[in-house]
């Protein structure tokens, strides 16, 4: 016997099962199902479909059962929803690239740039001047560490440190670097 003529002497008494549970629940059980997936039409679709799919492959025991279907279906169909939420919170939600797109790419070409431009307006600086600023800005030292390495009074550093603050703006100033 081929294939084609088992499926149609399986699907001959099952058709009319199913069309006699869609044109009877399908309607409630899409209704139910709507207020489980809140109002996803789509989704409830889906679930109604993959109901009624497993009440075809369930057809002789539906067939033998007595009272309604609908409390199977129902159940079916919750579950049904239950696992897709389940399933959907196991796994990461996806996400549109579009947007990462959108994004500049951290640039190390402007960082190089800005760190020699730094640098070229360090060196117009005074020795005492580039020391001071080198030792509380970069090396994060407090002004009387420095005090006491470099054998001077805190005044002195703090002085230093301003006046080189000052002459290292004008220094980027010159070289088109503004705030």
């Amino acid at each position: 016997m081929r294939k084609d003529a088992v499926v149609a002497d399986r699907t001959s008494g099952d058709e009319d099962l199913m069309r006699s549970l869609y044109a009877e629940h399908a309607a409630p059980l899409l209704a139910f199902v709507l207020r489980l997936v809140a109002g996803d039409r789509q989704r409830a679709e889906d679930v109604v479909q993959e109901t009624l799919l497993r009440a075809w492959r369930n057809a002789d025991r539906l067939r033998g059962a007595a009272g309604s279907v609908r409390p199977w279906l129902v159940t079916v169909a919750r579950r049904i929803v239950i696992d897709n939420h389940r399933s959907r919170q196991a796994r990461p939600p996806e996400v549109d690239p579009g947007p990462l797109e959108m994004l500049p790419a951290t640039d190390e070409i402007d960082r190089a740039l800005r760190l020699m431009t730094i640098s070229d307006a360090l060196g117009d600086l005074s020795d005492a001047h580039r020391e001071a600023l080198i030792e509380t800005y970069f090396k994060g030292r407090t002004v009387n560490e420095v005090a006491a390495a470099l054998g001077v009074p805190a005044g002195t550093v703090r002085s230093r440190v301003f006046y080189a603050l000052r002459s290292l703006k004008l220094s980027l100033e010159e070289r088109g670097v503004t705030a």
